[in-house]
């Protein structure tokens, strides 16, 4: 613990293992194939470290190339460690098995997420019966305060961890999404009021979502949360699937305490 301690308090790191996760990350955030330049303007690594960097990690499988472009983006390898934390997490079985029975209890998509700072990454969805999704978002991001998970567990924080996470502010991802502190401190506290999250077309155009956390950590870092079409309920039968969805979540919790799982 000695040696890690004094690893995290290196403020300078080893530069070609950060410039390493900073390029990994920035093929992570973007869909379209990213070509030398693309990633000097994105990264401002110098060109003759990006050149060492990309054949490396091309070579070790964690990019693959366009011959036709020299274009790049992620390869199979990300695929796999991202797979293996999802194999290795002790509450992915427990929570795979909640989502089903939320799906099968109010017939629309389920999903399961960890906080990570000022976004929240899928780890496991069931999709409703009816959807017509057909890409799946486990290994997806979106930022917290524009999702009921991420308002659910931003709720679990004091007003100043809250917007210490935001310090260059909310970003509308909609025309609907909060994007004053205020707005979002006011929706915590009414989470924590009403026992769940919700947001209407914050995140999606179309979709209502509610949310609510999965209590075997404090504070909270996993939660649950359905995704309606705003069509197909009323206000009234949202704050119902709120309801179930809290319940099911607390009993998630005490299972995974129960199992040690922390």
């Amino acid at each position: 613990m000695a040696e890690l301690a004094a690893i995290a308090g290196e403020p300078s790191g080893v530069k070609s293992a950060r410039r390493t996760v900073e390029l990994l990350e920035t093929f992570a955030a973007q869909d379209a194939w990213l070509s030398l330049s693309d990633l000097h303007a994105k990264t401002g690594f110098p060109r003759s470290s990006l050149h060492g960097l990309l054949r490396t990690l091309y070579e070790a499988g964690w990019l693959e190339a366009d011959p036709g472009t020299a274009r790049y983006r992620l390869g199979v390898r990300a695929l796999i460690c991202g797979t293996a934390y999802l194999d290795r997490d002790p509450a992915i079985p427990y929570a795979t098995e909640a989502l089903e029975a939320v799906r099968e209890r109010t017939g629309f998509t389920a999903h399961y997420a960890r906080r990570d700072g000022a976004q929240v990454v899928y780890l496991e969805t069931r999709e409703s019966r009816h959807s017509t999704h057909l890409v799946s978002r486990v290994g997806r991001t979106l930022p917290a305060h524009a999702t009921a998970l991420g308002k659910a567990l931003l709720a679990e924080l004091t007003q100043a961890e809250i917007g210490a996470l935001f310090p260059a502010g909310l970003p509308a991802l909609t025309p609907r999404t909060i994007t004053s502190l205020d707005g979002l401190l006011a929706e915590c506290e009414a989470t924590r009021q009403r026992g769940f999250a919700a947001e209407v077309e914050e995140g999606s155009p179309g979709v209502r979502c509610v949310a609510a956390v999965v209590p075997y950590r404090i504070p909270g870092t996993d939660a649950m949360s359905c995704s309606i079409p705003v069509g197909e309920v009323t206000d009234a039968e949202a704050t119902h699937v709120g309801e179930l969805l809290a319940q099911t979540a607390t009993e998630l919790g005490g299972q995974l305490r129960r199992a040690g799982i922390r």
